[in-house]
């Protein structure tokens, strides 16, 4: 049982999953979006990256892959980085990673037991309290590089009370409506309050929203955008990344999105001027993250991509139409708050076989919610949770057949974690 005031138990002995729980139940609002409580807390804490470079990672989609291809680079070179990203899949300790690795539960409890004796009087969000948590860990650990994710958004989100180095926004999509807006020129504008005067910017986004460019040219940032000063070409299998000053050639196809690797690439130009192609090849083969078009098993073919907005599906469907075999069967589970006729439609022209889940999460969509944008699909079957969809998939693929699992990092996670 998790005490609701810390100062009637002992936090000493508590476990990592009691402090979850805690920081669960203290907060009226899952997302509270400011920055004033969470500044408050990290002064009361004296949290400082002056001597580290920051990086700060913010857009719709590609965050966590382009973060993950950062880290890989800066480890190539030697260097001890850190990354926060979130959410996580299976495991907590998944959102803070030092040189590739997890820290391990006891540091994350000494981490909360900071948080909570600074924050005093201060109500934090689960997010605020973890990501206070992790910037705490980090600026513990002493590390060369922070590469911060931002969860949502980004002018208001709690990594944001960071100042960082070199401010990177990857794509910009419709999704968060409810705290965003509904337009992209509106979430460009909350994705680009990461980005602070004079400063280095990396912008992903192959069709940057105005309001993003407005940002650059007001703060007279040194900015290096997608498809104007650097882009790919490819080459059958494989791709070249050019720009005007540097030229890698006959790059392997990467295990994450190609329009974010090279926004990484960028990104790893700034801090190590000297990366060489074969460098490049390197780190592009070193670099997977779990949940992005990973494969999990063959004979049938099995993929699980967290992809949960229509920007992310339409790459996936991209994807899956230049890699899979045999008839597609589609795992599907969703969050009630998101788009899901618009994310669903790039798979509608293949008549796929459909096995719809209920989410069991707050927000979570039944699978007859999202039977009613399928209309005209021959094969559709609803199921009360995602491990029975994907049980029914795997009983009806055939060897040759591919089975996808997508919709959410709650649907992927619970196939993983049935996996494992």
């Amino acid at each position: 049982m998790i005490p609701t005031d810390t100062h009637q138990a002992d936090t000493s002995a508590w476990s990592l999953s009691q402090w979850l729980g805690y920081i669960e139940s203290i907060h009226s609002s899952a997302i509270d979006l400011g920055l004033e409580r969470v500044r408050q807390v990290a002064q009361r804490l004296d949290l400082s990256f002056d001597q580290r470079r920051v990086i700060t990672v913010a857009g719709t989609n590609g965050k966590g892959t382009t973060c993950a291809m950062i880290e890989q680079g800066l480890m190539l070179a030697g260097e001890k980085v850190a990354v926060y990203s979130s959410p996580h899949l299976l495991d907590y300790r998944e959102r803070v990673r030092v040189n590739g690795q997890w820290c391990d539960e006891q540091a994350h409890c000494d981490a909360f037991a900071a948080i909570e004796a600074a924050r005093g009087e201060v109500s934090l969000s689960y997010f605020e309290f973890g990501t206070l948590a992790a910037l705490y860990l980090i600026d513990q650990l002493k590390v060369d590089t922070a590469i911060l994710e931002v969860g949502l958004g980004g002018r208001l989100d709690a990594v944001n009370i960071i100042d960082a180095d070199i401010g990177v926004i990857t794509t910009i999509d419709i999704d968060h409506q409810d705290w965003l807006g509904s337009d992209r020129n509106g979430i460009g504008r909350e994705k680009a309050g990461i980005l602070r005067p004079h400063q280095q910017m990396v912008i992903g986004e192959l069709d940057p929203p105005p309001s993003i460019e407005q940002a650059v040219n007001t703060l007279h940032g040194s900015a290096q955008w997608q498809g104007k000063d650097f882009h790919v070409q490819r080459q059958g299998g494989r791709w070249d990344y050019v720009s005007e000053d540097c030229h890698f050639d006959d790059l392997p196809e990467p295990a994450i999105p190609l329009q974010n690797a090279a926004t990484a690439l960028t990104v790893l130009r700034l801090c190590l001027p000297d990366l060489t192609t074969q460098q490049a090849r390197q780190i592009i083969q070193d670099t997977h993250l779990p949940g992005r078009f990973q494969e999990i098993d063959q004979r049938p073919r099995v993929i699980v991509d967290v992809a949960h907005n229509p920007q992310a599906t339409g790459l996936l469907w991209q994807q899956l139409q230049q890699r899979h075999s045999g008839r597609l069967h589609l795992v599907v589970g969703m969050l009630g708050d998101k788009d899901s006729r618009a994310s669903l439609a790039p798979f509608l022209v293949s008549q796929p076989s459909w096995y719809l889940a209920d989410l069991s999460v707050p927000r979570g969509a039944k699978a007859e919610q999202l039977k009613e944008v399928l209309v005209g699909q021959q094969s559709v079957l609803c199921y009360p949770s995602v491990e029975q969809a994907y049980q029914a998939a795997r009983s009806e693929a055939a060897p040759d057949d591919t089975i996808v699992v997508f919709g959410s990092f709650f649907t992927v996670a619970a196939v993983l974690q049935g996996e494992h």
